[in-house]
């Protein structure tokens, strides 16, 4: 579909930027979408670039779903649960099924997949796996890495692969093909050889990080495996076609907990007991008091009866999804850790009690779709998480460049991960907004970078981040992930200008004045 206006509705994702494809493919299965990348593939050898970004909901906030070229549309058609293994506990699944419908599906056979993003209800799995994404459960239960068994995927040539952990026999005889798929194993075999000690150097003291690729675990002694590189890899490497996940045992009968502290050490020292604890928490949750005061004036009545004025410094959401053997021992346990630190507690375990606690947490929705004019929300700073040690730092640093540059601060996250998130409120149709979101974003990443940090944490880096990539990593480093990318991409017609490609220049060139979140009206969006 080439028609203006659906090339105008696809031009943007959850982003501040806006790219308009040149085509819009509605693919019916794997076989279109090979017939598209072999066409890509083609022109390509002829110099002529048409690249391809997979896009699933559109709610990637990094501009990583945007794309001038073919936009390959996935819930439209390829939106099913293929396979649901009740003895093996996977089911397998299309990339554009909707996150919450396949949740639904698992939930009535007593299971779940733990890294659900807050975007749960209008995302897809596609994208997840795409992003790595992860969500209040992953301080238990990990990312969607941790969940991803295989991959059917669609390499740039049009080939289609299938990624396992491989023994040293099935890895030899990957590397003897003589078809593209062997060139890929042959070049990163040699690749990951030749750089041991350098590969090394991601790994960074934080619980989650997608920035770049995770060259980390493709070659262990338990074998050789594509998938943790193809998961987090913003469609750059290949386009997915299936997935088979893996999945947990789901317990809906839970113990949450609210709580409240005076300053960010003290919730640094509880949730660094909270971690140790031999059933840890299913979510660490926290908003700050700040973000509790812009709602109470947008909102007076949603906080009236879970939490009232004056609000503390920050309030955590911590739950016990543990069976009911472990979870009155790892309650009492809690309690004692919130005696010493915290100043007031509240215990839920009734769901209707519990629900008032979430509003809470959830009244970030109001912050993100409330407008004056055209001065809203904008994700230009957002995703990163530090060690867990440098979390009270990170956050009284962010509190106090956004009070320099004249903005009110306003935190929440994943707090027993250390990833938190910040929406600024600017009109980045105004010039002086602009430079202000480019002047924050610097300051932003410096500091990240200078606690250890990641820049990118649950998401992926998409085009907004891909600037502050070389930056994290040195050069080296950036220069070896680089190679990765041309390895599965040498024309560069998988998702250019993602993870790498893009400058401060070309992001500045892509600013979308009328930034908006009309794409996901249909619900109401929660972070």
């Amino acid at each position: 579909m080439s028609s203006t206006d659906a090339r105008r509705y696809f031009a943007t994702d959850a982003s501040i930027l806006q790219l308009a494809p040149a085509l819009v493919a509605y693919p019916r299965n794997e076989n279109d979408i090979r017939k598209t990348a072999r066409f890509s593939w083609q022109l390509a050898e002829r110099g002529r670039i048409i690249p391809m970004t997979a896009r699933g909901s559109g709610t990637d906030q990094s501009g990583a779903a945007i794309g001038n070229g073919i936009v390959l549309v996935f819930p439209a058609h390829m939106n099913r649960i293929l396979e649901l293994d009740t003895k093996a506990n996977t089911v397998t699944v299309e990339p554009g099924i909707n996150y919450a419908k396949l949740q639904q599906t698992l939930n009535t056979h007593g299971r779940f997949l733990p890294p659900y993003p807050a975007s749960v209800e209008y995302s897809t799995i596609g994208g997840a796996v795409a992003n790595n994404a992860a969500g209040e459960k992953s301080v238990k239960y990990g990312d969607t890495r941790a969940y991803v068994q295989s991959l059917r995927v669609v390499l740039a040539n049009g080939e289609v692969i299938e990624t396992g952990r491989l023994g040293k026999r099935e890895l030899s005889k990957k590397l003897g093909l003589a078809t593209f798929e062997g060139e890929i194993y042959r070049s990163l075999d040699t690749l990951l050889e030749e750089n041991r000690e350098l590969v090394a150097g991601l790994k960074r003291n934080v619980t989650k990080n997608n920035a770049g690729y995770n060259l980390i675990d493709v070659k262990r002694k338990d074998g050789f495996d594509l998938t943790p590189l193809i998961v987090g890899s913003q469609g750059t490497l290949g386009i997915v076609s299936e997935a088979v996940l893996k999945t947990e045992a789901h317990n809906p009968q839970t113990t949450l907990m609210m709580v409240s502290f005076d300053n960010f050490e003290q919730m640094q020292s509880a949730i660094f007991e909270l971690r140790e604890l031999s059933e840890p928490p299913s979510a660490i949750e926290m908003i700050s008091g700040q973000v509790l005061e812009q709602v109470q004036v947008l909102n007076p009545n949603l906080l009236k009866d879970s939490i009232k004025a004056p609000f503390p410094v920050a309030v955590l959401l911590v739950e016990f999804d543990a069976n009911d053997r472990h979870l009155k021992k790892v309650v009492k346990k809690s309690h004692k850790i919130f005696e010493k630190y915290a100043t007031e507690l509240q215990t839920a375990t009734e769901i209707e009690q519990q629900q008032q606690f979430w509003k809470v947490r959830q009244a970030t929705s109001t912050l993100l779709s409330q407008n004056e004019g055209a001065l809203r929300a904008v994700p230009v700073i957002d995703d990163a998480a530090v060690p867990l040690d440098q979390m009270s730092a990170f956050l009284d640093g962010v509190s106090r460049l956004l009070v320099d540059n004249k903005l009110q601060p306003a935190i929440w996250g994943h707090a027993g991960d250390a990833n938190f998130h910040i929406q600024p409120r600017l009109n980045i149709g105004q010039i002086g907004d602009r430079q202000k979101a480019f002047r924050l974003m610097d300051e932003y990443y410096k500091l990240v970078i200078s606690l250890g940090g990641t820049i990118s944490a649950e998401a992926g880096d998409g085009r907004l981040r891909t600037p502050y990539l070389e930056k994290q990593y040195g050069t080296e480093l950036y220069a070896l992930l680089q190679k990765v990318k041309n390895i599965f991409d040498p024309y560069g017609t998988l998702n250019p200008g993602v993870k790498f490609g893009s400058s401060l220049d070309d992001i500045k060139a892509l600013i979308r004045p009328d930034y908006s979140i009309d794409h996901l009206y249909d619900h109401l969006p929660r972070s």
